[in-house]
């Protein structure tokens, strides 16, 4: 919460600084066609809370169970928790190809293509990081469902794919790609809901498809450019 709470209140500050310099800014997730999105990407350790040891580290310095099954609960229910990491239709135009944003869920050591990463470290700082989330989410409920499907993955015991090694981006996308598409994953996704509380799904589940529908009814300037006259 305390990290949710740094985020809302920097994004408030730069607003508020670029307004004293006459300027504005955006967290947008791909507010400028052809360059890179902005993103939010959040990094997951799992300490015990009486002994602040991280649980993702053995006796002798190597990767638990916990450490795997924690990517594994990210890669299986990671699609349905996008409509919360990815929350208005301008978010998954930031899921381009090549574009420093991921495009599925493999997971890699160092590796940037990867939408699930895994920081080069010593043991001690071992973690996972989800490069899914945009700039343009809530904190507190994206750093919520991410936490809440690697605990699913842990509870589970989800083992993850073998770890990708090269380039991500040759891969096949395998995360919704429109908003449509992840509020459907996201209605049915019954598991997600105990955590996060089946009142709150259900109403943002409402709230976000209204907002998808009301899009639907804008006609864009490409649709009339490409289409009005050509078909």
């Amino acid at each position: 919460i305390k990290l949710a709470d740094e985020v809302f209140y920097f994004k408030r500050l730069i607003r508020e600084a670029a307004l004293r310099h006459d300027c504005f800014a955006t967290f947008m997730a791909k507010p400028i066609a052809d360059e890179p999105g902005s993103a939010m990407h959040i990094h997951h350790s799992f300490l015990d809370s009486e002994t602040g040891r991280n649980l993702f580290v053995g006796p002798q310095g190597g990767e638990t169970d916990a450490f795997f099954q924690f990517i594994g609960g990210l890669q299986k229910h990671l699609p349905s928790a996008i409509a919360i990491l990815a929350p208005y239709v301008n978010s998954y135009r930031r899921y381009v190809k090549d574009h420093a944003a991921p495009i599925n869920l493999a997971w890699g050591r160092d590796n940037r293509t990867t939408g699930i990463r895994v920081p080069l470290s010593g043991p001690d700082a071992r973690r996972v990081e989800n490069r899914m989330a945009g700039m343009d989410c809530n904190p507190y409920l994206c750093i919520a469902a991410s936490l809440a499907c690697g605990l699913l993955g842990i509870i589970n015991e989800d083992w993850p794919d073998k770890q990708f090694k090269g380039d991500a981006y040759a891969g096949e996308p395998d995360i919704p790609s429109v908003m449509g598409e992840a509020l459907n994953l996201f209605e049915e996704a019954t598991e997600l809901h105990e955590i996060l509380g089946t009142a709150f799904c259900r109403v943002y589940s409402i709230v976000k498809r209204t907002e998808y529908e009301e899009f639907l009814q804008v006609i864009s300037p490409w649709e009339r450019e490409h289409l009005l006259l050509n078909v």
